[in-house]
């Protein structure tokens, strides 16, 4: 594990193989363990960086409130600097919006996107912005999240299980708690919607959804295959974090995708050395 300053805050992350990057952002009070299955199943040839979003896994406190605009901020910071050369970069839930609101502001940064039950392209109704409330309101969200993580997780695996405990923990941590409140509170804001931007998305694009996900439905994920052009859809039979239920299958699409994106992209410069501000902890 490595931590990297960013001018928005300071996050941990690890590396895993060589060669073309693929950047794996996490789902709001997850962490980068997420993703430990799938990884465990990517060949050596590609190069993956997973992150801890600030206030989440092994990151220290965020230095401002927290929102999903902030924590987009804080992937693009990562990207620009563990891979300038561009990556896939993929993001489940917050990390979807993330992704997406990535390569729609920094394109030659993403050579392929994929959005995992992304958040961002659900809209504001009353309805969603009255729940949104209630969630950044930090009594209640330490309260019903244990309930909340089995509703969204529909756990299956040891994996599912494992994660959700994980989140249920951040939220109990009181930096965590305060973090994962913000996010919830930024949900309804307009700079979460990146519905009209994502017309404008080039890179290659991959949706994969958890036909079971109660939080951001199926239907979301069907939308967003519309709106961005050349987009594929892939269906789990899980809830909102299918990369823990079916980590083979989600790991035999993703290098596939990667393989295609990065082949119809220019050479991956070989991985830049640490920076003055990487460092691995004392």
């Amino acid at each position: 594990m490595r931590l990297l300053d960013t001018p928005s805050a300071t996050i941990a992350y690890d590396e895993r193989g060589s060669g073309p990057p693929i950047v794996l952002l996490s789902s709001g009070a997850h962490d980068r363990h997420d993703y430990d299955e799938v990884r465990a199943l990517l060949p050596d040839r590609v190069r993956t960086i997973a992150l801890d979003w600030p206030g989440h896994g092994q990151s220290p406190p965020p230095r401002a409130p927290t929102s999903a605009m902030a924590f987009a901020d804080v992937a693009e910071q990562a990207v620009e600097r563990l891979a300038p050369e561009g990556a896939v970069v993929l993001g489940n839930s917050v990390g979807g919006f993330s992704a997406a609101r990535l390569a729609i502001r920094r394109p030659e940064l993403v050579r392929g996107l994929v959005i995992v039950d992304g958040g961002g392209f659900a809209g504001r109704p009353p309805h969603v912005r009255a729940f949104c409330a209630l969630m950044g309101r930090p009594w209640f969200l330490r309260r019903i999240y244990p309930a909340f993580a089995s509703s969204y997780m529909r756990s299956r695996t040891a994996a599912d299980r494992r994660v959700r405990d994980v989140a249920v923990a951040t939220t109990r941590d009181p930096d965590g708690l305060r973090a994962v409140a913000g996010l919830w509170r930024s949900f309804a804001s307009p700079q979460h919607d990146v519905r009209e931007g994502a017309r404008s998305i080039a890179a290659p694009t991959l949706v994969l959804w958890g036909r079971r996900d109660p939080v951001i439905p199926l239907r979301i994920g069907r939308r967003i295959v519309e709106r961005i052009p050349g987009a594929e859809l892939v269906v789990f039979d899980s809830g909102h974090v299918p990369q823990t239920t079916e980590p083979e299958r989600f790991a035999e699409r993703l290098i596939a995708f990667a393989d295609r994106a990065f082949a119809g992209s220019p050479a991956t410069a070989p991985p830049a050395p640490a920076a003055a501000a990487e460092r691995s902890p004392a």
